[in-house]
């Protein structure tokens, strides 16, 4: 008789993709609700378009950022407290050397990148990990924006309330450029999409490849 071989472990745990959905959810309407923020009072010569943005008028949009900040704010820290001590963060997170990062690059751009469940690529370690740091700039700048004088230091770090404010906009960019690369990913590997829904199931172990 043969032993029936155990289920593989689910490639997203579930408290991963729970704070992913709260996450994004929350990202959106902070996006949202900060262009009408910054149609208030833009610092580059445009403006945001009314459909794209909520929150009605500049309180109502302030409401809606301050309260998705906050979901974001605890989804995050719980995603971090996972990160760290389950050993996500170095396991499947962890950039690996720019010739991974490069191989991998250049197989996505040419549609030759393969995707095997629960193992993150050299692309997705490099995108997760910065998004990542993006984000807690995002939160800083923005707390140092929100409360410039009770937060003073942190505007002071960042070279005072108008640069702070720079690099918040400049942090969101960022975020919108990832949202992009990331969807286009998850349009050419629909399963990616599944697997956060369901939890997926770990594939099969790979020979790891020295990266360097």
């Amino acid at each position: 008789m043969h032993r029936k071989p155990g289920r593989a472990p689910r490639a997203h745990p579930a408290i991963v993709r729970l704070t992913h959905w709260i996450s994004a959810a929350a990202m959106v309407c902070m996006i949202m609700s900060g262009w009408r923020i910054y149609n208030a009072s833009p610092i580059l010569p445009f403006t945001f378009p009314e459909w794209a943005t909520i929150g009605g008028w500049l309180g109502g949009a302030l409401n809606w950022h301050f309260a998705a900040m906050w979901a974001l704010a605890a989804a995050g820290a719980i995603y971090l407290v996972y990160g760290f001590g389950s050993g996500h963060f170095r396991r499947d997170i962890r950039p690996v050397g720019p010739r991974a990062i490069l191989r991998d690059i250049v197989a996505a751009l040419t549609l030759r990148l393969a995707h095997r469940e629960g193992h993150y690529n050299a692309v997705q370690r490099l995108l997760y990990s910065g998004v990542l740091v993006v984000i807690v700039l995002t939160v800083i700048t923005g707390l140092s924006i929100w409360k410039p004088v009770q937060l003073g230091f942190l505007s002071w770090i960042f070279g005072g309330y108008a640069v702070a404010r720079v690099i918040h906009f400049t942090m969101m960019v960022l975020i919108v450029c990832f949202i992009v690369v990331h969807l286009a990913l998850v349009a050419l590997v629909p399963s990616t999409l599944r697997s956060m829904i369901t939890g997926g199931r770990v594939a099969e172990p790979i020979d790891r490849e020295t990266a360097s």
